[in-house]
């Protein structure tokens, strides 16, 4: 990438600073840690520092923008503020206007995850649950902010959102000043541009790689084309990084500052999220895991690196959590649906059941299927849903039941 001179770009390293010093209020926004994962380490053969912003204030980095832009304008006497986000920004916008005694109003879109609205209005905004999707909602939050004298606080596309968001890639290089390659998300790309300013300026040999998820994906029409892409639908569970665009902006900043860029599709976020959960013991979002779903894959080679993976996000929306765990469970066959067809007769279910508690798995319930079409008369299919350590315990528990002349078959997904 790299195609512009960053002397010419709209956000410079000294504009970051400027903003870490508005920042200077660990009420506002901490110094978020780093810890190294042995376990990651493992998985990619290298050294992984998770830097872990989702344990800022408001679960994200998006305090740091907020913060830097309203500080500014309520200095100039503006008092009202309204934005649009998907939750995060939302969140950043509220709790910055609060501090400084501005109103904020936030447009969030109507499938918003209910722990982010409710987060929102605890940090003092007031909420609008409008549009389909995040396009809509920005719409709708623009003409709102034309009819007032509010000011719009936009989530990507402002030089100053840029330069607060950027104060995270200060903080990261001093975390570690050797790191080789870092890995951010990106969604309308203003984390992403603030981030590779600041550590292009302090560290320039370090490698700066984008991650999108792939039902999102725009950065890669965008270079390709030169001007920003937009998509009419987004479908991700990294609903943080579900822009569906970026701007031109954040573009200009991107191609001259980031060297790589690779997406991850929901099922590896998934991935991603469960191993956090398991190894690192963190909870984190859709979008906060898109960067250690990144080294996890085949397209990003960090071997014998140093590299930190970006968890800008930890919102993660309860029933969210548990899709994303069911999901993630049943690839690892950890949770197995199987079909087992029957002579419907009294004892076989408590046979194959029999069978099935042998193994030491448990069973989550079972039922009978009787109106199929390819059943003869007398007979019914049995669907268990079963807990199991994983693919070799499923593999000896389906073995088992062929072995008592049952035909088995997994089913495609386990219900609820």
């Amino acid at each position: 990438m790299n195609t512009s001179d960053s002397q010419e770009l709209p956000v410079t390293y000294a504009d970051i600073e400027r903003a870490r010093e508005r920042l200077d209020d660990d009420s506002v926004v901490k110094q978020t840690p780093v810890e190294r994962s042995s376990s990651l380490d493992e998985f990619v053969g290298g050294e992984v520092y998770l830097k872990m912003e989702h344990l800022q204030w408001t679960g994200s980095f998006k305090t740091r923008g907020a913060y830097n832009k309203i500080r500014q304008d309520v200095d100039r006497g503006v008092g009202e503020f309204i934005a649009a986000s998907a939750g995060n920004h939302a969140q950043g916008v509220a709790l910055a206007a609060s501090k400084c005694g501005a109103e904020s109003t936030i447009f969030m879109p109507r499938d918003a995850p209910q722990a982010k609205v409710e987060a929102t209005r605890g940090y003092g905004a007031t909420v609008e649950l409008v549009g389909k999707d995040f396009q809509e909602t920005m719409g709708r939050a623009k003409a709102a902010a034309e009819d007032t004298d509010a000011e719009f606080v936009h989530a990507y596309d402002d030089h100053d959102i840029i330069a607060g968001q950027g104060t995270l890639g200060t903080e990261m290089y001093h975390d570690n000043p050797d790191v080789d390659t870092v890995v951010v998300p990106i969604g309308g790309g203003g984390l992403m541009s603030g981030v590779s300013t600041a550590l292009k300026h302090l560290s320039p040999e370090t490698r700066i790689v984008g991650v999108q998820a792939t039902g999102a994906e725009t950065m890669h029409k965008s270079l390709d084309k030169g001007i920003p892409v937009t998509l009419d639908d987004v479908d991700t569970i990294a609903d943080g990084i579900a822009t569906g665009g970026i701007s031109e902006t954040t573009l200009r900043i991107m191609q001259a500052n980031v060297d790589e860029v690779v997406t991850v599709t929901d099922t590896e976020i998934a991935r991603a999220i469960l191993l956090l959960m398991e190894r690192a013991k963190q909870v984190v979002e859709g979008a906060g895991a898109a960067s250690v779903a990144a080294i996890l894959s085949d397209d990003l080679d960090v071997t014998g690196e140093t590299v930190m993976p970006l968890l800008c996000g930890g919102n993660l929306d309860m029933s969210r959590l548990r899709e994303v765990l069911i999901h993630a469970m049943t690839e690892r066959q950890q949770l197995l649906s199987l079909r087992v067809r029957i002579d419907d007769h009294p004892g076989v279910m408590e046979e194959i059941s029999g069978i099935i508690a042998s193994h030491g798995a448990n069973i989550h319930d079972v039922r009978h299927e009787r109106s199929v079409d390819d059943l003869d008369i007398g007979e019914a299919y049995l669907v268990f849903n079963v807990e199991t350590s994983g693919a070799d315990h499923a593999r000896s528990i389906i073995d088992a039941v062929r072995a008592a002349e049952y035909p088995v078959e997994k089913t495609a997904r386990v219900p609820g």
